[in-house]
């Protein structure tokens, strides 16, 4: 199934027979809050869903966006309307991560259906709303597992014998700058994919061709097995729908930098070199 839906493809399903559920989730690092952009304005029908505290759990020793406990992640779905059955779009502003990280974690816990808006809100053209839907509450039941997951000792081997992607950007990945977690630099071995890259600058999701040209490129083709992190496990969801339009499944550690680098045993390799 395409991880993507364009605005078109979705007014069309949203006056047919059996429209999808709509998640907002629309967020930025750093801020400022989703809700009340959702509240001024969003597609009708759309639900909001929080990423700081429903797509992710507490911050700690886990990262800044440790995966949901699955129980509590299972009831916000069901509040959402989402059904095991059910089409569900996620969209956020237009940059992608947030709906990518509903859309990892809804694939992971083993929903069948689940896409992206591309270009987020700012590609839709339809009308808005700004009333609260009340939605009849679904039945999906979260089971962990149907998509690949790294914790950071299946990331540090990964990086030896397959191929680890770091989504950061250019000048994180390389230690030059790190305005978020306490060291900068990658995990050794890993190698440098800005997930910046993967769409144009409407945050479209760039052709399937060239994404595998761009994979290809990075030595996904010819690796075992593939991998992504990024600060916290939300622009790398970005990437791994990105390889998944490739072509090419990956597994995505959850934890990333925000979780590497708060153990100081943790190896840290700086430069643009491959370690």
């Amino acid at each position: 199934m395409n991880p993507i839906i364009s605005a078109p493809e979705l007014v069309d399903e949203l006056a047919g027979a059996r429209p999808p559920v709509l998640l907002d989730v629309r967020w930025q690092l750093g801020g400022p809050p989703g809700r009340p952009s959702y509240e001024a304005g969003h597609i009708p029908g759309a639900v909001y869903v929080d990423l700081d505290t429903e797509l992710a759990g507490a911050p700690g020793t886990g990262g800044r966006h440790p995966l949901p406990d699955v129980a509590e992640f299972g009831a916000v779905m069901r509040r959402a309307g989402v059904r095991a059955d059910s089409r569900v779009v996620a969209y956020d502003g237009g940059q992608g991560w947030g709906a990518a990280r509903a859309w990892w974690l809804l694939r992971w816990t083993g929903h069948p259906d689940v896409r992206v808006l591309d270009g987020g809100l700012a590609a839709w053209r339809g009308e808005l709303s700004t009333g609260t839907p009340t939605p009849v509450t679904g039945d999906f039941a979260p089971e962990p597992g149907a998509l690949p997951l790294l914790d950071a000792d299946g990331a540090a081997a990964l990086a030896r014998t397959g191929l680890l992607l770091d989504a950061r950007a250019g000048e994180r990945y390389r230690g030059e700058v790190e305005p978020i977690d306490p060291v900068g630099g990658h995990i050794p071995g890993a190698v440098s994919a800005p997930t910046t890259e993967n769409a144009d600058a409407d945050g479209r999701y760039l052709p399937p061709e060239t994404l595998a040209a761009r994979f290809k490129h990075l030595g996904a083709t010819d690796a075992p097995e593939v991998g992504v992190y990024c600060g916290s496990g939300v622009s790398g969801a970005h990437e791994v729908l990105a390889l998944e339009l490739a072509g090419i499944r990956a597994a995505l550690y959850a934890g990333s930098w925000s979780e590497w680098s708060s153990d100081p045993a943790r190896p840290v390799a700086t430069g643009p070199e491959r370690g």
